[in-house]
């Protein structure tokens, strides 16, 4: 079994480069080793001692040193004449005793004393054995040598040859311990069997799988874990035989491992094991060389089975990389594949992007799980539509991407076709049949796309346009939809600038009241006055602004901008100014940071709360009906009045209604405009509700005097509309309240 040599560290190098090979198991002899008769060094001492020539050269090389420091000339004599594998003693005599003045580490490591505690220490405490008539015999006037026991630095005793050159002063002498081979080996021998004892303790306790070659590749002991991994006994796997265990294609990778730490390094190696029923399990091979006395050089190695973790890390990487509910690539793998292909130079992509219509209708009616259950299946449809080597992913919310190779425009196209006919097939969803739509983009790689996120981004256009030509639609990326997303994208870094540097205005549109036709409030309007294009529609900025992430600024602006000018007009007009003003609020902006906006900016103008109105439309309270209602319940416990715009346009229940903190309701300009063609039904159902409810109402969009004589027959608290007044600056706001003050009787 195996022990650790004890010689000094310089010599398992020499010992590594000599080690058995790599299968056959063959003895060659420990470099550093104790010396035989033969040594060179040996038969220098016996030339010393009969003063044949040998004596001569060495007395040479003692008149050149005796002249230098003690550490200076030893360490020149010891290198010049012994080498490092010897241990090596200075002595002199100091007060009468035998002091050791110099040592090297080889002596250390042979007597187990620290290099500085050899220094000073007496030679008759380090070999006690050998008394002071072997003292008198070994420190003589010339080279003498002794035979005595040394007690090494394992504890055992070996008998050792002490020789002792005198410098020519006579003051100190060269003292080299060489311990018989019969001695050294059986003193080796023992400390084996300790180690060999104290290894197979440790390893048959130890929970990680062990292995110890003493020779080569054969397999000398293996500890119970490793027996238990394997499923196999330790006798079937000593030797050679714990290599029937590796799987064929790991066998030569570990050899050259094993090969490079009998070399002297150490390494690891990841290995597949096969077990029994052909279970395989992956584990790393981590090796460290061995040096063995008597015969070679061996290894210690240790198996962590990493199967498990294997598993683990890759259900990691697949939950980054694809999407949990339906199983598809994700965004983040879907550019890395897209991109891979860009950068190996391939061309003949063709994208299609995709986006189910009405799907927020599929999870406000039937709720979340039956919108994932429409996802999931839409998804596996979209697998088995496309060929094999094709990508689908998807892409966010109800947005998938296909990304195919080597098909051109009209191929492209035909896909896309194929796909809408198959996802359009109805699907049962809480007992009820929904026929799905969905919408495509589609492009095709051209050389104009420098990387993925420009291929998509084009397919995300075509998508746009598809979109705004009505459901089921397929379109084709062309020069004019570029030109349009590149239009798009000017305007809409011309929004942020003029939302950055408040350019954008706020016009007033005047509310009435029903029943005598005062002027109470006003309805806050954004207005942009673009410096090349004129004035931009509302109906073209607002969800512009909504779609690029500008809605909470534009939102904040009009907001303040309102606030400023109704406390503005009071100041001006005292009892005249407007009672209220009414603010719009996008449904991006329900966030539970509004309540705290709002107070800020009524903080910062010196407004009461109660002079401000908040509107909302019904789809946006229906968007997050839960946190909705806490965000109205906080604006309302501020002391702002709360409107629901469009009312009856959207998907709210009665009773959801019932619950929320609002004052009133706004008639649709839709329902109002059917009043011209006879048909009020609706206009006065609203109204109606909003009376039974406690809630004041707003007809909006009131053309003509029939219009707003007959809502104000059916209840309408109050009337809003081109027909009764533009909406105007705040400065024409101004001016004309201060004239109707001045018309009232």
């Amino acid at each position: 079994m195996t022990v650790s040599c004890p010689v000094p560290p310089a010599s398992s190098g020499a010992a590594a480069r000599h080690l058995t090979p790599r299968l056959e198991g063959t003895h060659r002899p420990l470099k550093g080793a104790a010396p035989s008769a033969d040594d060179p060094g040996v038969r220098q001492t016996a030339q010393l001692q009969s003063g044949t020539r040998g004596g001569h050269v060495s007395e040479t090389a003692e008149s050149r040193v005796g002249r230098l420091p003690t550490e200076v000339s030893a360490s020149i004599f010891y290198s010049a004449t012994v080498g490092d594998a010897t241990a090596l003693l200075v002595v002199e005599y100091v007060d009468g005793e035998a002091l050791i003045s110099w040592g090297n580490d080889s002596a250390a490591h042979l007597l187990g004393h620290p290099l500085d505690e050899l220094r000073r220490s007496p030679l008759a405490g380090v070999l006690p054995d050998l008394g002071d008539g072997g003292l008198a015999l070994l420190l003589r006037e010339r080279t003498a040598q002794v035979t005595v026991p040394v007690r090494t630095a394992t504890g055992a005793a070996v008998e050792c040859v002490l020789v002792a050159m005198p410098e020519p002063s006579g003051r100190r002498w060269m003292v080299r311990i060489i311990a018989t081979a019969n001695e050294l080996e059986r003193a080796l021998r023992a400390t084996a069997d300790a180690h060999e004892r104290r290894f197979a303790t440790i390893t048959e306790r130890s929970p990680v799988p062990m292995l110890l070659s003493e020779q080569g590749m054969r397999l000398a002991h293996v500890n119970e874990a490793l027996c238990d991994l394997v499923g196999l006994r330790a006798e079937q796997l000593l030797g050679t035989g714990w290599l029937a265990v590796l799987h064929p294609d790991d066998v030569d990778a570990v050899v050259d491992q094993v090969a490079a730490v009998l070399d002297g390094d150490e390494g690891q190696v990841r290995v597949r094991l096969v077990l029994a029923g052909h279970e395989v399990r992956t584990a790393v091979l981590r090796l460290s060389p061995l040096l063995t006395p008597g015969a070679g050089a061996g290894f210690v190695g240790t198996l962590e089975d990493i199967t498990d973790r294997l598993a683990f890390e890759a259900r990691l990487a697949h939950q980054a990389t694809h999407d949990p509910l339906t199983g598809l690539p994700n965004r983040t793998l879907l550019n890395h594949w897209v991109e891979e292909r860009f950068t190996a130079g391939r061309s003949g992509l063709s994208c299609l992007f995709l986006d189910v219509d009405d799907f927020k209708l599929v999870n406000d009616s039937l709720g979340h799980t039956a919108g994932d259950t429409l996802l999931v299946e839409l998804a596996g449809r979209l697998r088995r539509t496309v060929r094999p080597g094709d990508l689908v992913a998807r892409f966010g919310g109800d947005e998938f991407v296909v990304v195919c190779e080597g098909l051109t425009e009209d191929g492209a196209v035909g896909l896309a076709q194929r796909v809408i006919a198959t996802l359009c097939r109805p699907v049962r969803l809480g007992g009820v049949d929904v026929r799905p739509h969905v919408s495509v983009g589609v492009t095709v790689q051209t050389a104009e796309h420098a990387d993925a996120n420009e291929l998509i981004r084009d397919c995300d256009i075509a998508l746009y346009q598809a979109k705004a030509g009505g459901k089921g639609r397929v379109a084709l990326l062309d020069e004019s939809g570029r030109e349009a997303a590149r239009d798009r994208l000017r305007l809409v870094a011309d929004l942020r600038d003029a939302i950055e540097q408040r350019s954008l205005t706020v016009a007033y549109q005047p509310i009435f009241r029903a029943g005598d036709g005062a002027a109470v409030g006003v309805e806050a309007l954004a207005r942009w006055r673009h410096a090349e294009r004129g004035p931009v529609s509302p109906e073209v900025f607002v969800p512009l602004a909504e779609q690029s992430g500008l809605i909470d600024g534009l939102g904040l602006l009009v907001l303040d901008e309102t606030c400023r000018q109704l406390a503005e007009w009071t100041r001006e007009l005292g009892a005249a100014a407007p009672s209220h003003a009414q603010v719009n609020v996008s449904a991006l902006q329900l966030d539970p940071s509004l309540p705290a906006q709002v107070q800020a900016a009524l903080d910062r103008h010196g407004l009461a709360p109660h002079r401000l109105a908040m509107e909302l439309t019904e789809s946006a309270l229906m968007t997050d009906p839960a946190a909705a209602r806490d965000i109205l319940q906080a604006l309302r416990d501020l002391g702002l009045h709360l409107a629901i715009d469009d009312f009856g346009t959207g998907y709210s229940s009665l009773a959801y209604l019932r619950h929320l903190p609002v004052d009133s309701l706004k008639v649709d300009r839709s329902f109002v405009a059917e009043l011209t063609a006879g048909h009020n039904e609706i206009a006065s159902a609203v109204i109606g509700l909003a009376r039974t409810l406690g809630l004041s109402t707003v007809a909006e969009g009131v053309e003509t005097p029939e219009q707003a004589a007959e809502l104000t027959g059916l209840g309408v608290t109050y009337l809003q509309g081109f027909g009764l007044g533009l909406p105007m600056t705040g400065a024409e706001c101004t001016t004309w309240f201060a004239s109707r003050q001045e018309l009232a009787p």
